[in-house]
């Protein structure tokens, strides 16, 4: 994995988000202003703890930094409710459907700023954001301690991150290994490895609980808070992918044990869900 160019990978993961911006798997109606409901409804259906974890109404008044916006269901709530709030994603068809969802929903333009970038190389002065916020895109990234790095630059002092990376291990990661190791003979490789290569985008990575702490630690974040929680594909109650068609995967999505899951909890769950500060006397 380390040996992965830096540069090509994180152009394929680019390609990869280009040609299916995260959510739209879930919007359909020819009506564009219904399209972009469908897709909100589908987020928080799927994933119900969003709303309490961002806590978009803790934002009045503050300074805003969502980093990967998708299709801009988190983002618009971030606008109607913070001072300002800022958007980047690193593909420009997620900019520019976060951008024609705020203007048929009427956002004010001068609430919001949006642009396509890297979140490994933020263009923004230090201290300038008292929140910045990240759901499901920083594993993505290349060199995803050097995007974190960067959130806490962008951060003012006493400011907060609120970011969901994936967890290790989960469901989602057995099923993975179970698809792609066990029944195609690669038993020999390790779950993260199938995970970095069949897992959404290319080199997509997995965080123990542990590691993600020691990794926000040492960059200097204090009063770091990581909770697990089952995904939609832990529960496989996601909209299967074009490589997941077939009798055999409508057949799995069918018969897997939900209410296993549920019972045993979110221990195994692949989002592990992070909460922590900069401290106020870091300047």
């Amino acid at each position: 994995m380390a040996g992965d160019d830096n540069a090509a990978l994180k152009s394929k993961v680019k390609d990869h988000w280009e040609a299916e911006t995260c959510g739209t798997r879930y919007g359909s109606n020819a009506d564009r202003l219904r399209y972009f409901e469908e897709i909100s409804t589908a987020r928080y259906r799927l994933e119900p703890f969003i709303p309490a974890f961002a806590d978009f109404r803790s934002s009045t008044d503050k300074h805003v930094l969502e980093i990967g916006v998708g299709t801009g269901t988190d983002f618009e709530n971030w606008c109607e409710f913070a001072s300002h709030a800022t958007g980047v994603d690193l593909t420009g068809n997620a900019v520019s459907l976060t951008k024609e969802r705020l203007n048929l929903n009427s956002i004010p333009p001068k609430k919001y700023s949006l642009l396509a970038t890297d979140a490994e190389n933020l263009p923004f002065a230090d201290c300038s954001f008292d929140i910045v916020y990240s759901w499901g895109v920083l594993h993505h990234t290349p060199n995803t301690a050097r995007a974190f790095r960067e959130a806490y630059r962008v951060l003012r002092p006493g400011g907060t991150i609120k970011a969901m990376i994936y967890h290790h291990p989960s469901w989602t990661g057995l099923m993975l290994y179970i698809r792609f190791a066990l029944a195609t003979g690669q038993i020999s490789k390790s779950v993260r490895r199938i995970i970095y290569e069949h897992l959404e985008s290319p080199g997509t990575k997995v965080y123990e609980s542990y590691e993600a702490n020691e990794l926000l630690s040492k960059i200097g974040f204090s009063d770091i808070k990581l909770t697990t929680k089952l995904g939609p594909g832990d529960l496989l109650i996601i909209k299967p992918s074009k490589k997941y068609q077939g009798a055999f995967f409508r057949a799995v999505w069918t018969v897997y044990p939900r209410w296993l899951i549920r019972l045993i909890g979110h221990r195994y769950g692949l989002a592990l869900l992070i909460t922590a500060r900069k401290p106020k006397h870091d300047a």
